[in-house]
């Protein structure tokens, strides 16, 4: 039988509680990722942990182990309900209605469910059955996030999607038949030879589909994938500023708000899964490679991960979880500010003692020296990066290094 790998935690010092208790340290709401490893195909520009499905999936054997792996890590749940749930990938769509149900229906066994939480789902159009998307949504996943990346025949092809044009826009139109009045559509920009008439032809026809959130974000060659090893042509820096200048006026014009880096949304419809992360919230991940960011009573927080190979993943004589890292508190400013800078009003002051346990006084020559740049807003009130402090996020957080 497979056994978790953490650590008995350490007893809390009454003097550590009283310190992080004067900060006005408290445990933040609690969300669940759930890693599906499995794609048709692995893109050339994919670094995430995906893998080539077979003629089957083992279905019934991975969500028994998911729900192992939960049980291992329901110790860290600290009786808090699920505010989100995002199921990701790889491709989840490519697992049936019955095997998500399951998966779902032991999930809540073992924590509750917030009563407005928000279940995501990764989709990819090529994957899109009328039949298997209407199951979906009686599960209670209410939320999907269809991975379109361009409307554009060569675009697409130049990416090694597997899907074409006009299946992306059968696969909105089959989400909202399915019932589902809440999707994002990834789109890619800076794609080989992309013109900025391109760019905006693919944010229209996405636009045209209603969609309540858009992500919109640069390609980038990352190491360990085809593209990084043999890179395509990609448009130059004066091009790629200019697409991006005119396509976030596009969204504007249209009520898409920019609220993160590369997301944008509807009134009141931003990723609420997301929102967690970028606002140093905890959260539980499960699944082969799946990541994990959580807090102790006592104050200390870490991050984990999960082992990394399906194989392995499903073999019982592994351990789910592969390592762990408690962080140092010299360096939890950089990892609250790496996540909370990212949001275009950034987060109220208080809420950095609230996550970390430290007293805000910590921030305050690095602050004024991100003030004195130009790269951080001067407010009392919140954390807020500047315009430019977004365009140039990497110095702003150097500043906050120990």
């Amino acid at each position: 039988m497979k056994v978790a790998s953490d650590k008995p935690q350490a007893a809390s010092k009454n003097a550590d509680s009283l310190q992080l208790a004067a900060c006005g340290f408290e445990l933040p709401p609690l969300a669940l990722y759930i890693h599906i490893p499995w794609c048709v195909r692995k893109c050339p520009y994919c670094d995430f942990n995906s893998h080539a499905a077979g003629p089957t999936l083992p279905e019934e054997e991975y969500v028994d182990a998911l729900l192992a792996d939960l049980d291992s890590d329901l110790q860290h749940a600290h009786d808090r309900p699920l505010t989100s749930i995002f199921f990701g990938g790889g491709t989840p769509s490519l697992f049936s209605d019955r095997a998500l149900g399951r998966l779902l229906e032991g999930v809540e066994r073992r924590i509750a469910f917030a009563d407005d939480i928000e279940i995501t789902l990764e989709a990819n159009p090529g994957t899109f059955e009328q039949a298997k998307f209407k199951g979906y949504r009686s599960l209670g996943i209410n939320r999907l996030s269809i991975g379109v990346q361009s409307f554009q025949e060569a675009k697409l092809k130049a990416l090694g999607r597997i899907h074409n044009g006009d299946e992306a826009i059968r696969a909105a139109d089959m989400a909202r038949a399915a019932g589902f009045d809440n999707f994002n559509l990834d789109l890619m920009h800076g794609l080989p030879e992309q013109s900025i008439e391109d760019a905006l032809f693919d944010l229209r026809t996405a636009i045209a589909q209603a969609p309540t959130h858009l992500s919109w974000y640069q390609l980038t060659m990352e190491p360990n994938t085809v593209f990084w090893s043999q890179p395509p042509q990609l448009p130059e820096d004066d091009l790629l500023w200019d697409i991006q200048e005119a396509g976030q006026a596009l969204l504007a014009a249209e009520g898409y708000a920019q609220y993160e880096v590369s997301a944008y949304a509807r009134p009141g419809r931003q990723a609420r899964h997301n929102l967690n992360y970028w606002t140093f919230g905890d959260f539980l991940g499960i699944g082969a490679g799946a990541h994990a960011k959580r807090s102790t009573p006592d104050g200390r927080i870490l991050r984990t991960w999960k082992t990394r190979l399906p194989k392995d993943y499903l073999d019982p004589s592994k351990a789910y979880q592969a390592g762990e890292r408690v962080l140092d508190a010299e360096e939890l400013p950089f990892e609250f500010l790496m996540n909370v800078l990212r949001l275009t009003e950034g987060a109220p002051v208080e809420l950095f003692s609230q996550r970390t346990g430290l007293p805000l006084a910590q921030l305050d020559g690095a602050r004024r020296e991100g003030e004195r740049l130009g790269l951080l807003q001067t407010d009392d009130r919140r954390l807020v990066a500047t315009a430019r402090g977004q365009l140039f996020l990497n110095d702003l957080l150097q500043l906050f290094l120990a």
